[in-house]
């Protein structure tokens, strides 16, 4: 089991190890997306980038980032995620809608 702490939320979830973040999200009332991707999200499968997160801790407990992370989030750092592509095998530590920089 892993929990998953979301800063901005104050929330804490436990997931089983191989759950998808964006679905344990949302599955909790977590809020992933801006006004924006609200209206123009791909409902999970990695086509639209707007289920961006920041990883703060346990980067490591994630599983890789896929092809599609790798070139819809290319000017972001590396512990940038799409929360759909995410797949939790341990504790880690979430910031929704993060700044662009």
């Amino acid at each position: 089991m892993a929990v998953i702490k979301f800063l901005e939320e104050g929330k804490e979830i436990i997931a089983a190890d191989g759950a998808n973040l964006r679905f344990k999200a949302m599955e909790n009332g977590i809020d992933l997306y801006t006004f924006l991707g609200k209206m123009t999200n791909c409902g999970g499968y990695g086509q639209c980038g707007t289920c961006v997160v920041e990883i703060v801790e346990g980067i490591e407990n994630l599983s890789p980032r896929t092809k599609v992370e790798e070139r819809k989030l290319r000017k972001r750092p590396a512990n940038c995620r799409l929360a759909c592509q995410a797949i939790v095998n341990g504790p880690i530590t979430v910031q929704t809608k993060p700044k662009k920089s």
